[in-house]
């Protein structure tokens, strides 16, 4: 079967649908509101759906890859950024050095877990 695939977009949940739609425009997304419980956060032809919507369980097991073209400079952004003072439970970690390449890691407001990382080339 062969796909020709223009975008995935996985749909996340939010714990408070106000401060994780701020969170996100905070961290560079584009927001495309499509009703009052859901926006698309875009960046490129990149992004994912955002639900006013919560399950523990689901959202704490909830994590996104975006790859990056230079962590090191997307890490340093993202540290100047602040965004563990600025959301509760928010939470930046170094870069880590792995046999692919290289990632850092995001915590959102809701627990959402992304990898942002670089791969080896």
């Amino acid at each position: 079967m062969k796909h020709n695939t223009v975008s995935i977009r996985p749909f996340v949940g939010s714990k408070d649908f106000a401060v994780s739609r701020e969170f996100y425009r905070d961290l560079g997304f584009e927001e495309v509101v499509i009703s009052h419980d859901m926006s698309l956060f875009q960046t490129g032809k990149t992004g994912f759906y955002l639900q006013a919507y919560y399950v523990k369980d689901w959202v704490d097991n909830t994590m996104l890859f975006l790859e990056v073209d230079d962590v090191d400079r997307y890490y340093s952004e993202l540290d100047a950024l602040q965004l563990s003072s600025k959301y509760e439970g928010v939470r930046l970690v170094p870069i880590r050095i792995e046999s692919w390449g290289k990632e850092c890691f995001l915590h959102d407001p809701s627990g959402v877990l992304w990898h942002f990382g670089q791969f080896s080339r």
